[in-house]
């Protein structure tokens, strides 16, 4: 998407447009890496778990605040995921891409949250893909809104029966976004009013809309299956620090 483009549908000025995708991507890990973090080793940990710091009359945990600060990680990954439907030349290799590590992340994600093989919700991965699934139908399905609006229905009841995370709402959050991605100041506040539910995410759309268009230093397959890779690893670390710190059994 050409930068002039991105700043007619930003809500920031062009002056503070400073984000590539390949930065975005680097935010949305990090801030998904304190998450995990405090999911799988801080809740482990009891100091962490004690309250910290007192704000209009709640308190706080380390636990707690690393969750509030890692919210924003997934709406970053739909937002990624729109642009990258909107721009992919090859929309069947990136639907496959995405499969793919929806397979290879699993073992890793039920260990990591449940401890077992057989946990019940399944990894975020495939919350994306059910989402790029279903633009791929609207756009195959262009102006026939009743079979749109059908596919999206089945969707949401599927994503559900499924488990996969976020559910649901993860879900009609990918489809806010992808049906307003024209309309930065609509696609932000609706989502936001949405994530109600999970607030601090919200902040997501401050990085968002700092987004120039650009795709930056992340182009090469090396780089971009990282990007993939990132995922399923740092869940595997995770989850030896906690073998290593707690002992936590897994059940086989």
């Amino acid at each position: 998407m050409p930068e002039n483009n991105q700043v007619n549908i930003s809500i920031f000025p062009r002056q503070l447009l400073i984000l590539s995708g390949s930065v975005l991507k680097v935010i949305a890990c990090i801030i998904m890496l304190i998450d995990h973090t405090a999911s799988l080793l801080l809740s482990q940990y009891q100091p962490a778990l004690q309250p910290v710091i007192r704000i209009l009359g709640r308190n706080y945990s380390i636990y707690q605040i690393c969750r509030y600060v890692g919210r924003p990680a997934f709406p970053i990954f739909c937002f990624l995921i729109v642009e990258g439907f909107e721009h992919t030349h090859n929309r069947i290799h990136y639907g496959a891409n995405l499969l793919l590590f929806c397979i290879i992340s699993e073992i890793p994600w039920n260990i990591g949250m449940g401890r077992d093989l057989h946990y019940a919700r399944q990894n975020v991965y495939y919350t994306l893909f059910f989402g790029f699934l279903t633009m791929c139908l609207i756009e195959y399905f262009e102006g026939k809104r009743l079979i749109q609006t059908f596919i999206m229905a089945v969707m949401v009841f599927f994503t559900a029966w499924f488990s996969a995370d976020y559910s649901y709402r993860g879900y009609i959050l990918l489809m806010i976004m992808y049906w307003l991605r024209k309309q930065r100041a609509a696609q932000a506040l609706i989502a936001c009013a949405w994530l109600k539910y999970e607030w601090t995410a919200s902040f997501a759309f401050i990085f968002i809309n700092m987004y120039n268009g650009k795709r930056g230093f992340i182009k090469s397959g090396v780089l971009k299956y990282a990007f993939y890779l990132f995922y399923p690893v740092h869940i595997l670390c995770l989850i030896l620090i906690r073998e290593i710190l707690f002992n936590t059994p897994v059940k086989f």
